[in-house]
């Protein structure tokens, strides 16, 4: 069935439904969209004009194009973590009574963005808002590191080579051991690596094409950790998919109009 609605709007929601790669045909964009086949091809001509949609010349298939992951790369930058990220961090906080903290990538490093302070009276964070770190430093820092691209991750590992001196307990042999860790995990974890003592669980935020736009993570003396640690993952994991939910929003049905 198809709704009455503007051409905008019908390009829309063919560029909506084009996101999910299960409707990369015309038929099933058509579908999906709720527009028919023969306007909907004419509106994908007219995108693929402008660049924001590409036709493979073999299969047919449409996909992003450039001028649409351009956008998408414009619209991340502008997105602020931190409203979205907030509410996690206090039943973080509130749950476990240990600091959680919302960390972003920034180039070869990771930034404290945000942080919720537990009640446990020995406060084992060591970041305050605004604190950068080398990625792979730090719990949330390592999930970040992780989540990159094997050719980013050893980019990486040679920028920040000479800052990882500040760090006797960290080179860059051991950030790719737990990178690798990390990965088979699922989660980040480090003890006893950058404050004696201390340690972190961390899981990355990815966007919506999978890269890394931040990490949250919870700081705790090293026997918190390792105590409380399936729970804390589970946390993690239970905060970080309801986060990227809120990028992935479920898209809302075009109103039918009734003809007269």
């Amino acid at each position: 069935m198809t709704v009455q609605s503007t051409s905008v709007q019908k390009a829309c929601r063919l560029l909506r439904a084009l996101s999910d790669s299960r409707h990369a045909r015309l038929t099933d964009l058509a579908n999906a969209a709720q527009v028919d086949k023969a306007s909907a091809l004419r509106l994908l001509d007219t995108l693929m004009a402008e660049g924001m949609v590409e036709r493979d010349p073999d299969t047919k298939a449409f996909a992003p194009g450039r001028e649409w992951l351009t956008l998408q790369a414009a619209a991340q930058r502008r997105l602020d973590l931190r409203p979205l990220v907030r509410p996690a961090l206090i039943r973080l906080a509130n749950a476990f009574e240990d600091t959680a903290i919302l960390s972003v990538p920034s180039g070869w490093e990771s930034v404290c963005l945000e942080l919720r302070l537990g009640v446990f009276p020995i406060r084992a964070n060591y970041l305050d808002i605004g604190s950068r770190r080398p990625l792979g430093v730090g719990a949330g820092s390592l999930a970040l590191l992780a989540a990159l691209p094997d050719s980013e991750v050893d980019t990486v590992l040679a920028c920040i080579e000479p800052a990882l001196k500040r760090y006797p307990r960290i080179d860059a042999g051991l950030l790719r051991r737990h990178v690798e860790t990390t990965r088979a995990r699922g989660y980040a974890l480090l003890l006893d690596v950058v404050v004696e003592r201390m340690g972190g669980v961390g899981i990355a935020l990815p966007g919506p094409d999978g890269y890394p736009l931040g990490a949250i993570s919870i700081a705790a003396l090293n026997e918190r950790i390792t105590e409380r640690e399936p729970a804390l993952a589970r946390a993690l994991r239970r905060e970080a998919d309801a986060i990227a939910a809120l990028w992935h929003p479920t898209p809302r049905k075009p109103l039918q109009q009734q003809d007269n």
